[in-house]
Parts: C-alpha cells; sequence; structure tokens
C-alpha cells in the first residue's frame, strides 16, 4: 500500500509504537502483519494483539486504524466484508467444508481499504487477492464494532443465505457452529 505517514501522536497506540522504535505506519503494518494469528481473550481492549502476542483480522486492523486516527490518517477505512470463503481461497477449511457437504460459507474479514486499495494483514502472506474476487459486501465500520457489532451483522448476513439457499439442511445455529469448525481449522 503506498499509503503511509510518521508516527508523531503521543495517543496510546503512536506511543506503544514509538516505544517499540517504531516510527511510521508501514512499519507498524509489518509488525502487525508479523503477529500469530489468534483469536484474543478481550478484543474490546485494544492493546489485545500486542498482550497476546498475536490477534486476528478484527483486532489487527482495529488497532492499525485507531494508529491511524491518532495520527489523522482518517482517509483510511476499516471494512467488514462478507466472502464466500471455499476450498479455493481458503484451503485449510476444506475437510470442514467437506464433512459438511458445503462448497462455500460465508465468512466475514476485517480489513483496511484506503479508495479501491484493500490492505489484508491477518497472516504474513495473507493479501487481498486471497478473497476480493469473492467479496460478497463490504461496509465501512469503526475499530468499536469489531466485536458485538460485526458478529451480528455477520449472523444476520447468514440468516439471509439460508433463506436464498434453502437446499443446506442446516439451521442458523448449526450453520454458525459449522463457521466456528472452520475458523478453529484455520488457527491450526
Amino acid at each position: 500500500m503506498s499509503f503511509n505517514f510518521a508516527i508523531t501522536s503521543s495517543k496510546p497506540i503512536s506511543e506503544f509504537f514509538r516505544k517499540s522504535g517504531i516510527f511510521n505506519f508501514s512499519e507498524a503494518c509489518l509488525w502487525v502483519q508479523n503477529l500469530p494469528y489468534k483469536r484474543n481473550q478481550d478484543k474490546q481492549n485494544p492493546f489485545c494483539i500486542a498482550e497476546d502476542n498475536g490477534g486476528t483480522c478484527s483486532t489487527k486492523h482495529a488497532f492499525l486504524k485507531i494508529l491511524a486516527e491518532e495520527n489523522n490518517g482518517n482517509q483510511l477505512k476499516l471494512i467488514l466484508g462478507i466472502f464466500s470463503m471455499n476450498t479455493q481461497n481458503t484451503p485449510k477449511v476444506k475437510g470442514v467444508l467437506e464433512k459438511y457437504h458445503l462448497i462455500e460459507i460465508p465468512e466475514a474479514h476485517n480489513y483496511l481499504k484506503l479508495n479501491k486499495e484493500i490492505l489484508d494483514l491477518t497472516r504474513k502472506n495473507s493479501s487481498a487477492k486471497d478473497f476480493e474476487n469473492d467479496l460478497l459486501e463490504e461496509i465501512e465500520i469503526a475499530p468499536n464494532q469489531i466485536t458485538d457489532f460485526k458478529v451480528q451483522y455477520h449472523q444476520n448476513f447468514l440468516q439471509k443465505y439460508l433463506i436464498e439457499h434453502s437446499e443446506i439442511p442446516y439451521s442458523i445455529e448449526n450453520f454458525w457452529k459449522i463457521r466456528e469448525d472452520c475458523i478453529l481449522a484455520l488457527q491450526q
């Protein structure tokens, strides 16, 4: 991404990076991207990725969005996208999808966006190419919406999806459990 700025704010996340010897947004992105992918104990705490030494698409990108806001980089957007997770774009879920006789499952994913350019720092090798062709919808959210709002939005999307795909024999509760099994497979 061509977006970069010096970290000059004295606000908390900016201070964290400067004390860590990281002085610009590009370096901060690299630091976040190199953290392991893992679920966080307290997603409401913006510092959870530092405290847990890892994070998810939600916590990693919210942390960077707050950093941008602290340094007047408000043009950078935090996005909640829903994409069709399948064996081509997410090979690690193949066993789960096959077990439940599914071709895909809509998955919520957070990333950053500047104009039309997507920045995905979820894992060391993650890229917009992993999901952008399978995006079903996307909305801009605030960092504090990565918890309850994201879950509710995702579940509402899945409910509509199940109505539109009546051949899928699962309740919303079972479909959500299958999705959780997919997330566990991603952590392996």
